[in-house]
């Protein structure tokens, strides 16, 4: 048997990358039996047939250290939650969404602030949004590649997978940080200011600097599977900090009085964007009944 990471699925078969090169894998029966599938990240033992040395069966699937739904993927080491600018403006609460997925799955939010050449008073904006969070937040532009050593900083030696609305140039700066990816682009609708999904399968792409990075069709939802609305505190740092205790055990820091973290962004400790999102996926989860937590 050999071990090797699935580097990518499509149509059923498995690539999975091995000391021996990429062996095009089918997934054993048993797996859809037992409900459970192969992911793109996935480290699997593997059987070579033996009629080709280059296809084989994927036979077992080591233990992961995090997963996610949508996309499929698995062991990622940080989730870059991308962020344009302008064309399109970026939904906050769809970042703040993903940083929630990031943290529920133990995986390391960072914040890149991208297309930062269309309108550098937003940028600047976000990333003071941002900064209360304790993430790293770095500014980049794919079109005069600003910031591209940065994000090559923090990319290298690293599992990452980039997650953020269509069109906020993910694909872009993938291409600017090597030559061999290649990755097709879209354009972004004037009428609708929202991009067009290029990628139609996930792919975990190597580094020429060292490291991986997932290139997916895109993450399409938050990890509210599996936390509860008293649970989302946990997921926003900047609340998480806060010391001083409200003045009701339990406070869910909506609307009851002597809410310290009310005070704290109050006194500009927590930014108003965050805690907003804060309400709003408060209210979301606490329409979720006990038994469909899952």
């Amino acid at each position: 048997m050999l071990t090797g990471t699935i580097v990518k699925g499509i149509g059923g078969f498995y690539y999975v990358k091995t000391a021996e090169g990429l062996i095009e894998c089918r997934a054993r029966g048993r797996f859809r039996k037992d409900g459970a599938s192969p992911m793109v990240g996935d480290v699997v033992r593997i059987t070579i047939t033996t009629e080709d040395a280059k296809k084989g069966s994927v036979d077992e699937i080591l233990p992961r250290k995090n997963a996610f739904i949508r996309p499929p993927v698995a062991n990622i080491d940080q989730l870059v939650v991308t962020i344009s600018v302008k064309n399109p403006e970026s939904s906050l609460l769809l970042a703040d969404q993903l940083t929630v997925t990031a943290e529920a799955a133990g995986v390391l939010p960072v914040i890149c602030i991208n297309k930062q050449d269309l309108d550098e008073k937003r940028a600047a904006e976000i990333q003071k949004i941002y900064e209360t969070t304790g993430y790293t937040v770095i500014l980049t532009s794919a079109k005069d590649e600003t910031g591209l050593d940065g994000l090559k900083a923090i990319l290298k030696d690293k599992i990452t997978a980039l997650a953020g609305n269509s069109g906020v140039g993910k694909s872009s700066l993938l291409n600017r940080l090597s030559e061999g990816f290649s990755l097709e682009t879209g354009t972004v609708s004037n009428k609708t200011q929202r991009g067009r999904h290029t990628t139609r399968h996930t792919e975990l792409l190597e580094l020429p600097f060292g490291g991986y990075v997932f290139d997916t069709p895109g993450f399409s939802s938050y990890a509210a599977e599996g936390i509860t609305a008293a649970e989302l505190q946990n997921f926003f740092p900047e609340i998480k900090r806060v010391e001083e205790p409200c003045r009701f055990v339990g406070c869910a820091h909506m609307a009851e009085p002597g809410c310290a973290v009310k005070e704290a962004m109050e006194a500009g400790k927590i930014t108003p964007e965050r805690y907003e999102s804060y309400q709003a996926l408060y209210q979301e989860l606490k329409q979720i009944k006990p038994w469909e937590i899952k």
